[in-house]
Parts: structure tokens; C-alpha cells; sequence
């Protein structure tokens, strides 16, 4: 949808990446891991998640919030492209949101590819748990949808119009609203729209670069991305403007596994892969990926 300085993948060429799940391991691992990362051609992105606390091990375990981290780790690193998938957008306003990534893509030097998506849904029980935890609302489906779009037109007002607006809509109200400085890439940082839902998708065929869906069930993945096809027809854009994006687990003990999903994604017209890293992470983790799944897959 937009010109980005640093176009989020080739046409027609995958482009593969890692995930890093920022809970139930230390800063220091996930350092580890994305500067070995950052050292592997064939990764290209590196991603955390949005979670406050565990949603899989010690429920009382360490969880890191995902925007501080990245901003770190965008520090430590040279050459990756960046994001978190998704940012829940039932934690931050939008506006705050928007100055959070600029500041990202500053401190990356224009790497960031902004993810976003609705938040938890109330499944699993250990995602619902985090809202009243932190006093956050946690709003019904489709008034989270709505906020969802609303948020994504407003910060992208916000990383480009150069007078302060105001903006009266039905989930956020904006006086005098302004940001500066404004992101590296221009006009915008990537968008990324995260979900699989009808009306997720809806808001994804409006805004979205990318759109990731969560692999598993092939069938369904390919579904939704033809419904996601029709979304785009219903407003007039090109359905090839939006990169597929799809998070696929690594399990170490089955690479042919992997690559058999990696392979059903490609073949499904899947051209930006997410590669999950199983935590603990394991040393040379990273280069496992490149020499294990990426280059047989690419090849």
C-alpha cells in the first residue's frame, strides 16, 4: 500500500525470519540469539511478541514488554529488519503507540516493520489474565476491531502530516494531535496487520503491507488469504499489494517437519516465513535455521 524506503520483501522471493518469544528466558539469551541472527544472511527479520505475562510455562515465570525490548535490541544489532507480531492494540493508545515506533525506527535506523492486531482474544485463559493484571479494559470483539482500524489510520496520520489535526472517532479522540520527529522510512514504516479473522482481515485489506496469519492448518491459512483476495477487490486494491506473512514453529528434533511446513507455505503463495524458536534457545540456534530450513527451503 505504501513506498517504503526499505521494502519489507522481494517480489516473488521469500524472506525469512525468526521469532523469539520474550518470555520464560533471560535478556541476555535473547541478545545471544539476535546478534547471531544479525550475522546470518539468510534471516532477514527478527520479531518479538506482545505479551505481559506467560502465556505458555511458569505462569508466574519472566515476561518482557515487547516495545523496550525491541528498542534494545535494535541497539544491539546492525542489519535486521524488526518488529513486534503483533502489538496488541487494546495496551497502548495509538498515539503513544506511534511515538513508540518512530523512536524504534530512529534507533534502528529505519528497520522497523510495525506490526499490529486487535489483542488477546480471551483464549488461552493465561492470554485473558494480563488485562485485569495490569488494569487494562478488555473490550468486546467487534469494538476491538473497530479500535484496531481507527488506531492504524491514526498513526499513520501521525508519522505523516506535517500540522497537528484533531480526530474525533468512536474508540479514540485526539486534540491538537502531532508527531515529531517523524520515522526514518518514509512516507511510513511497513504495516503489518496480524489475524485471521473475517473482520481482522477487512481492516488488514485496508492498511495492511503485510498480513501474517499463525501456520498449523494449511487449509485454513489458504482460506483466509483468499478471503483476505476478496476483501481487497471489495475496495479496489490489488491483492498482490499486501505481502503474506505466516508464523511457522522451529522444532529441532523434526528440521523435516519444518521444512515440509516451509514448503506448503512457499507453494500457497506465502512469501514473507516467520520462523518460531523453541526457548530455551539452544546455542548456534540461529545458523541451525539457516543451514536446517532456510537454505534447503530457498534453494
Amino acid at each position: 500500500m505504501s513506498d517504503t524506503t526499505h521494502p519489507p520483501a522481494r517480489p516473488g522471493r521469500p524472506s525469512f525470519g525468526i521469532m523469539t518469544a520474550p518470555i520464560q528466558v533471560g535478556y541476555d539469551d535473547l541478545v545471544r540469539v539476535w546478534r547471531e541472527a544479525d550475522e546470518v544472511p539468510e534471516i532477514e527479520h527478527a520479531w518479538l511478541f506482545d505479551h505481559l505475562m506467560p502465556i505458555f510455562g511458569d505462569p508466574e515465570g519472566p515476561a518482557f514488554e515487547g516495545w523496550t525490548l525491541l528498542a534494545a535490541l535494535a541497539a544491539q544489532t546492525r542489519r535486521l529488519r524488526l518488529g513486534v507480531m503483533v502489538t496488541s492494540n487494546r495496551f497502548r493508545p495509538p498515539a503513544l503507540l506511534a511515538k513508540i515506533a518512530t523512536t524504534v525506527d530512529i534507533v534502528s535506523d529505519g528497520r522497523l516493520d510495525f506490526g499490529i492486531g486487535v489483542g488477546s482474544r480471551p483464549h488461552p485463559p493465561a492470554a485473558w489474565r494480563e488485562y485485569p493484571a495490569h488494569g487494562l479494559p478488555f473490550h468486546d470483539p467487534a469494538q476491538a476491531v473497530a479500535g484496531l482500524a481507527e488506531a492504524c489510520a491514526l498513526i499513520r496520520r501521525l508519522w505523516t502530516e506535517d500540522k497537528p489535526f484533531d480526530f474525533h472517532g468512536e474508540h479514540h479522540r485526539l486534540t491538537g494531535a502531532f508527531g515529531n520527529p517523524k520515522p526514518v522510512q518514509r512516507p511510513h514504516p511497513p504495516i503489518l496487520v496480524g489475524g485471521r479473522a473475517s473482520a481482522t482481515l477487512r481492516v488488514a485489506a485496508e492498511h495492511a503491507d503485510l498480513w501474517n496469519i499463525p501456520g498449523g492448518d494449511i487449509d485454513d491459512v489458504v482460506r483466509r488469504s483468499a478471503l483476505l483476495d476478496r476483501y481487497c477487490a471489495d475496495i479496489g486494491r490489488d491483492p498482490a499489494s499486501i505481502v503474506r506473512s505466516i508464523h511457522l514453529p522451529v522444532d529441532t528434533d523434526r528440521p523435516d517437519a519444518v521444512r515440509e511446513a516451509v514448503g506448503e507455505a512457499l507453494e500457497a503463495g506465502f512469501r514473507h516465513v516467520v520462523l518460531g524458536l523453541p526457548a530455551p534457545f539452544p546455542e548456534g540456534i540461529a545458523r541451525w535455521v539457516a543451514e536446517e530450513v532456510i537454505r534447503p527451503s530457498a534453494g
